[in-house]
């Protein structure tokens, strides 16, 4: 099993950046492929951006060039560099850990983290 501990969120204006970190346990990272997902209230958690065990990433269309995932092997961490954050960036964002399967879907995903809120104003 796989612990995730994201952190990094806070209360931002449109046009500043944020970097969320995601933090795992266990022994097996550097085989993980890992993804983060957005999700607004009432709403299914939304893809935005995936890196596999190889370093391929994978991005939401409404964040490219904006957001960056990035990962560390030897800190157990995974990173999503916002800049340029908009309004609609609102949500709590999540990490997990891909198990096989399409990276946008959030049913190929387990070992989900607690969350970090990322609140953007106008």
């Amino acid at each position: 099993q796989v612990q995730l501990v994201e952190s990094g969120g806070g209360l931002v204006q449109a046009g500043d950046s944020l970097r969320l970190s995601c933090v795992a346990s266990g022994d097996t990272f550097e085989q993980d492929s890992l993804g983060w997902f957005r999700q607004s209230p009432g709403k299914e958690r939304k893809f935005v951006a995936s890196i596999t065990w190889s370093g391929n990433t994978l991005y939401a269309d409404s964040v490219k060039g904006r957001f960056a995932i990035s990962r560390d092997n030897p800190k157990k961490t995974t990173y999503l560099q916002m800049n340029s954050l908009k309004p609609e960036d609102t949500g709590v964002y999540y990490c997990g850990v891909n198990f096989g399967g399409s990276f946008k879907d959030q049913k190929n995903f387990i070992w989900w983290g607690q969350g970090t809120q990322v609140t953007v104003s106008s």
